[in-house]
């Protein structure tokens, strides 16, 4: 929550008085689709996500008077190097203090499934970059 949520918080306070002084200014906010639809075992990323959205479209209302845009992108899976330590270090994981169904449904389905979604559907840092 600290980096997803409070620090785009932080940021903004940090920015729209200057954009607002000015009557105009654009911010642009990279999210996740996450933020519109959670994900199972993705609970706390999703939760941070749905408070960028909520953030974003209360704020929208405010910043419009002043002429400032408010855009936030919400991409679905993105293929970056951090994915690709995530599932590494998930896969070595203990996970002997999870309940066993969990940890099952988590390794044997989750794990493998989300690998796959990641890898064949998933999007670069770079297709994002091209859309925004």
């Amino acid at each position: 929550m600290d980096t997803n949520f409070f620090g785009l918080v932080r940021l903004v306070k940090e920015v729209l008085p200057d954009m607002k002084r000015r009557r105009g200014g654009h911010i642009v906010v990279i999210s996740s689709i996450m933020g519109l639809q959670g994900i199972v075992f993705n609970d706390i990323y999703s939760a941070s996500k749905f408070a960028v959205e909520g953030f974003c479209e209360s704020l929208v209302v405010q910043a419009l008077r002043f002429n400032v845009a408010i855009s936030l992108v919400e991409p679905g899976p993105v293929m970056t190097e951090f994915e690709t330590k995530l599932y590494e270090e998930a896969e070595r994981a203990d996970y002997s203090r999870t309940d066993p169904e969990t940890a099952e449904i988590f390794t044997k389905l989750y794990l493998r499934n989300s690998r796959d979604v990641f890898t064949s559907l998933g999007q670069t840092p770079e297709d994002i970059a091209e859309v925004t």
